[in-house]
């Protein structure tokens, strides 16, 4: 797929996410951690990307080994942010780091955050509680 379209099919599930994630109640003006994720099997390309990240204005996790279901070992690290869950914030965000994962030959495998409680408190899944599931389908409730 070409990068253009990549871009266009991130920026669509950036809307799809965000609009989720508010309608579900989190905090509309909190300030998000915004955790963008590489993966690679080639470590040194991983690393330069991971600088590249750096010099573009994120925080940078530690790259991490992963063995996949397969036997096969990839490396894996977290770009980081911090924002309001803004779509025009994330479609910038996504194409500048999706330029970087195609020049450094790596995977831009998404991004993630937390739920936001009216307290402005991130909620994890392993903060949730059984009374926070629904019977019928076990999936948690925000």
């Amino acid at each position: 797929m070409s990068i253009d379209r990549l871009i266009k099919a991130q920026q669509e599930e950036n809307q799809q996410i965000v609009a989720a994630i508010l309608n579900d109640g989190s905090n509309a003006t909190a300030e998000y951690t915004i955790e963008h994720h590489f993966s690679s099997n080639n470590f040194d390309r991983l690393e330069k990307t991971a600088v590249d990240a750096f010099k573009l204005g994120f925080e940078v996790s530690d790259a991490e080994e992963m063995e996949l279901d397969d036997g096969s070992v990839i490396f894996c690290f977290d770009a980081v942010a911090h924002h309001l869950l803004n779509v025009d914030l994330l479609d910038k965000a996504c194409e500048a780091l999706l330029h970087l994962a195609a020049k450094q030959k790596v995977d831009y495998d998404g991004w993630g955050t937390y739920f936001i409680d009216e307290n402005g408190e991130e909620i994890h899944e392993d903060d949730l509680e059984e009374d926070d599931f629904e019977e019928s389908d076990k999936q948690p409730l925000h």
